[in-house]
């Protein structure tokens, strides 16, 4: 059985481009969520933004004052691969279980599809693949075990959509 996900995605204003990016991260969110076995119906907002408007996210959250690819704002705090659906935020209107919130440069993401050689297409499925992973406590703040085990997740959610590299 399909678990029907809520993958709310706007963005901060017109002449972003990638106009397939909407249908794009939500697939991946998707398929990223099916491959950590989530059988509960979700919710993740995505906003979608330029360098300046991610450097801005950056500034106030973090402390940084730089553009990145793409921001993280989990509402639980899981373990890696132990999704627990009972201690999760929830709506308590529709049940959904709250991720978060995730805000993407799609500016970034095209120069960054051009630099790696595989195309915003992919690099934007790879990003929300990693920024849903983050969601559900993955991370990679060291150059270990957990970084290895987010990256070989990240490349079997875009295998999965059909944008392996």
């Amino acid at each position: 059985m399909m678990v029907k996900h809520r993958i709310n995605v706007s963005r901060t204003g017109r002449g972003l481009g990638l106009s397939k990016a909407y249908a794009l991260i939500r697939r991946a969110a998707c398929a990223a969520l099916e491959a950590e076995g989530i059988r509960r119906p979700c919710e993740i907002n995505v906003l979608l933004t330029d360098n300046e408007g991610i450097r801005e996210f950056n500034r106030r959250y973090r402390n940084v004052d730089s553009p990145t690819d793409v921001l993280s704002f989990p509402f639980n705090e899981f373990l890696p691969g132990k999704f627990d659906p009972e201690g999760a935020e929830r709506d308590l209107d529709t049940g959904y279980i709250l991720l978060g919130d995730i805000v993407l440069s799609l500016e970034k993401a095209r120069c960054q599809g051009e630099e790696f050689g595989h195309g915003p297409d992919r690099e934007i499925a790879y990003l929300t693949a990693h920024s849903v992973l983050h969601l559900l406590g993955y991370d990679h703040t060291d150059e270990g075990e957990q970084k290895r085990l987010m990256r070989s997740r990240e490349e079997y959610i875009c295998e999965k959509i059909g944008l392996d590299r």
